[in-house]
């Protein structure tokens, strides 16, 4: 069962790196093509960068219902399980939301500027504060 969190921390801190980085891609692509830089590159490195995220978000998904599954129906009255699922699912939310940027930039342009992009890079930060608080603390 330790090997088994221990994975699944692993699996979540990798694909909370991809949602972190990410959106930092999309600041820098939005603002080097305003300034008539090349930003090719950029367009690969968040293409390769989504499909690593992606894995390691399947695999956080995975082994954390295999986690779930551990303590059935035991978790069923777990209140901040269930809050901290809503919030996983924010996350899932977020990451489809990344890709349509992702999918954008490959078509070469992004529609909002650098400061609505380092905006939204919080969002993943609040959800996962909230997740580790359920988890950490379980207020309820």
């Amino acid at each position: 069962m330790l090997w088994l969190k221990m994975f699944h921390i692993l699996f979540m801190m990798s694909w909370m790196a991809g949602l972190f980085y990410l959106p930092r891609i999309f600041v820098h692509f939005v603002e080097g093509q305003a300034a008539g830089q090349d930003v090719n590159r950029l367009a690969i490195m968040a293409k390769k960068l989504y499909g690593f995220m992606t894995i390691m978000m399947m695999l956080a998904i995975g082994s954390g219902i295999w986690l779930w599954l551990q303590f059935w129906p035991i978790a069923a009255g777990m209140g901040w399980l269930h809050a901290k699922i809503v919030f996983v699912v924010l996350l899932l939310v977020y990451h489809l939301w990344t890709k349509r940027r992702m999918k954008e930039m490959q078509e070469g342009h992004l529609n909002h500027s650098g400061v609505y992009y380092r905006w939204a890079n919080e969002i993943p930060l609040v959800l996962v504060t909230v997740i580790l608080i359920l988890v950490v603390v379980k207020p309820f």
